[in-house]
């Protein structure tokens, strides 16, 4: 006697499935929020100032794509996770994001809100200098500003003790396609204990740069340069990975050519986590 394979469930079942899944998805939302008020009690968050862990932020983004699957884009379910992790941070120490419009605003204010949602108050401003200005009077605020050009070099601030530095490379999920593309630093007061130093960001002025110079630095790491008046050279921003060392950048700048006049630590970031294409394994 053949046996009747069994009824597809009914939308009704389904859409009852769909509306529990997502009471629990907000139960859990609210249980988060109430762990963090512990926290607050815990740590004084409000006495110290900025909230922000770049090292456990990359180690969590990194998890996420790790564990990802199925037919959910990853635009979504990192969009989705960026905004919980900046929201509970805000709530922890309430900050604003200051974004230097000048090199294109709708790409940056789209990166912001990607990162960031709606609820963290967004500041313009007309140029880098501008907002990293504005984070240095605040007490927790954070600035976006163009990981690849600018106009001045605004990462000269960032050298003495105390001020900002650079704590972030956005977006940290690289992939081909991403929604929020451009690149930024995130500029913003953390304690060390919190910093991520896979990448380190050097301030280095040089005089008797030149195109020569930056084609024979290009192999060794990411230079963003501006002229310097001062030294009648330029302004560098040196990404140095685990790849080079700042010895090894600084050996080469001679060696083409340029003097080495200072140089000063301004930050540090985690590595990018690349995202194969699709189809292709993850390494």
């Amino acid at each position: 006697m053949s046996t009747l394979p069994p009824s597809p469930p009914s939308l009704a079942n389904l859409r009852r499935e769909i509306d529990s899944i997502d009471e629990q998805v907000h139960n859990l939302l609210m249980q988060r929020a109430d762990i963090i008020d512990r926290l607050i009690s815990v740590k004084q968050t409000q006495e110290v100032g900025s909230a922000f862990r770049p090292a456990r932020e990359a180690d969590m983004m990194r998890r996420l794509v790790q564990r990802h699957h199925g037919i959910l884009p990853l635009d979504t379910v990192e969009s989705i996770w960026r905004v919980i992790i900046a929201t509970f941070t805000y709530v922890q120490a309430p900050f604003s994001v200051h974004a230097d419009l000048s090199l294109g605003e709708s790409a940056m204010r789209d990166s912001a809100r990607f990162h960031f949602g709606f609820t963290v108050p967004f500041v313009p401003h007309f140029s880098a200098q501008a907002a990293v200005d504005g984070v240095s009077r605040s007490k927790g605020d954070l600035a976006l500003v163009s990981a690849t050009s600018s106009r001045t070099p605004w990462w000269v601030a960032l050298e003495t003790a105390g001020a900002p530095k650079i704590i972030a490379r956005l977006p940290f999920i690289e992939r081909a396609d991403h929604p929020a593309a451009l690149p930024v630093f995130v500029v913003s007061r953390v304690a060390d204990s919190a910093m991520v130093t896979e990448v380190e960001m050097w301030s280095v002025r040089v005089s008797g740069w030149n195109a020569e110079i930056a084609r024979a630095l290009s192999p060794l790491a990411e230079i963003v340069a501006v002229p310097d008046t001062a030294f009648d050279g330029a302004a560098l921003l040196i990404s140095i990975t685990a790849a080079t060392s700042l010895e090894a950048v600084k050996a080469a700048l001679v060696e083409a050519g340029a003097s080495l006049r200072s140089s000063a630590l301004v930050g540090s970031h985690a590595t990018r986590y690349m995202v194969p294409p699709t189809g292709a394994p993850k390494t």
